[in-house]
């Protein structure tokens, strides 16, 4: 049975934006790119929601030619090289979008491998993906999107990237409206990094006590 596993990038007072929703404002360096690498080597099938699914679509295609690679990122050639493998996983890696309002057109270039689904088969199309073998389920970003799995109960782990930033304002990682119980699954950190990653195992809802009559 396939995991799935939401992996995010939160300020240390727990945003995933800056104010103005600016992405740019989190500490996304190499440990970052390194440990986003290393998780969609293990993911068969990706999760979006359509905001993030554009963002995605709109940088990542042109990151599979090493010279656009080495454009965006000069004089950093192992950088470079990580960029070039998410662009090419993420161009082949079987995709899911949930959205009520993107057309399979505008999927472009990755139309051949990605399926829009309206949101509210969200629940059931994860659960089906769930009990098929294979590698992870994935989500990054799309925090409407695994935040609802989140609370119904459909997300295995959350590896949280915690930055050396702190935003004052924003939008909140976490948006749930209930208690979710989570499991210290171990800690990384890196030598020339400030990013440390959390990794949380969920765990099962506690059932209220039943009193006597």
């Amino acid at each position: 049975m396939r995991k799935l596993i939401v992996v995010a990038i939160v300020s240390l007072d727990g945003r995933m934006e800056g104010p103005g929703r600016d992405v740019l404002a989190m500490p996304m360096d190499h440990a970052f790119d390194s440990h986003n690498l290393e998780r969609l080597r293990g993911t068969d099938v990706l999760l979006f929601g359509r905001e993030t699914f554009e963002g995605f679509v709109g940088f990542w295609p042109a990151m599979t030619d090493p010279a656009h690679a080495a454009e965006v990122l000069p004089g950093e050639p192992e950088q470079q090289r990580v960029h070039v493998e998410i662009a090419r996983i993420n161009a082949g890696v079987r995709k899911i979008v949930f959205s009520d309002s993107l057309r399979p057109e505008e999927t472009e270039p990755w139309r051949s491998s990605t399926q829009v689904v309206a949101r509210k088969a969200a629940h059931g199309t994860v659960a089906e993906l769930k009990r098929e073998g294979g590698g992870d389920i994935t989500v990054f970003g799309s925090f409407t999107v695994w935040n609802d799995l989140l609370e119904a109960g459909l997300v295995d782990e959350v590896h949280v990237m915690v930055g050396p930033v702190l935003l004052g304002a924003g939008t909140p990682a976490f948006q749930v409206s209930e208690t979710v119980r989570l499991r210290l699954l171990g800690v990384r950190t890196w030598a020339d990094s400030g990013n440390v990653v959390l990794r949380y195992a969920t765990e099962p809802p506690v059932e209220p006590r039943r009193t006597g009559q």
